[in-house]
């Protein structure tokens, strides 16, 4: 589905030898669920921009090849990028309270990658798609949350805009960074098990990034652990967790609270 290799982005403004991330390769398969882990400034993100050709290319250079299903994404133009975006993959960021238009009704940014891959349908016809999308989210009344502004809705009913507004053309793959960031723990583990059902129901592949190991373990089969711009370790997620086998791994699953590190 997806072939990295090689990657490295190098932004203007660093120092020449510092590199946001410095030579990665990694795949995801066809209807996998690929977890990449880190903390913060580790190039998870950076690297979510680059698959996605959201870099701005003024202010950064990035070297490597990315294949989506075979297309190249690299090097393509921005027409053609602009043509994959929202089709071929669709992107759930995380921060859902500021990721959408304030202005905007929240239907018409349900439906706005329709308006650019379809513009000669119907907006009956849209306006249908992107409801079924947003029942495919599990919202309550979306014919009335359509009819809603962003500062309507709560963080978990916007999250789930998000990612109606992510499914709506069916794309091969999801990219979802850190979408459960800043939701609570009930919120974050029924946007998960849509994550999940969508997975299995869509056969989507998703890259799913995040710090937090534990939502990492639940969803995701294989897992990348990234470190100061590389991947340090790969392996199954059983592997990863039992049996970690890099140092940095080691530190990051020790961090994670427990009930008796609290007690001490």
């Amino acid at each position: 589905m997806l072939e990295v290799t090689d990657l490295k982005v190098h932004f203007h403004d660093a120092a020449p030898d510092r590199f946001a991330v410095g030579g990665i390769s990694f795949c995801v398969e066809d209807g996998e669920i690929l977890g990449l882990v880190g903390e913060s400034g580790s190039g998870k993100s950076v690297t979510a921009m680059a698959v996605t050709g959201l870099l701005p290319r003024r202010k950064c250079d990035y070297t490597g090849e990315i294949l989506l299903s075979g297309k190249d994404i690299y090097h393509c133009s921005r027409q053609e990028l602009r043509g994959m975006q929202g089709k071929d993959f669709g992107v759930i960021f995380q921060q859902p309270m500021s990721a959408f238009d304030p202005v905007m009704k929240i239907g018409r940014q349900v439906e706005e990658s329709l308006t650019v891959h379809c513009p000669d349908m119907a907006p009956e016809e849209r306006r249908e798609r992107a409801l079924a999308a947003m029942t495919e989210a599990e919202l309550p009344e979306p014919e009335r949350i359509y009819e809603k502004y962003p500062h309507e809705l709560s963080g978990g009913m916007l999250q789930r805009c998000m990612i109606a507004a992510a499914i709506i053309n069916d794309p091969k793959l999801l990219i979802a960074d850190e979408p459960t960031t800043a939701l609570d723990v009930t919120i974050q583990g029924q946007i998960l098990d849509l994550l999940i059902k969508i997975n299995q129901t869509k056969g989507t592949s998703i890259l799913f990034i995040s710090h937090n190991l534990r939502v990492v373990r639940k969803l995701c089969s294989r897992v990348l652990v990234m470190h100061r711009g590389l991947i340090v370790e790969e392996g199954s997620a059983d592997e990863i967790f039992r049996h970690p086998a890099h140092e940095y791994t080691r530190i990051l699953i020790d961090s994670i609270p427990t009930r008796e590190k609290h007690l001490r």
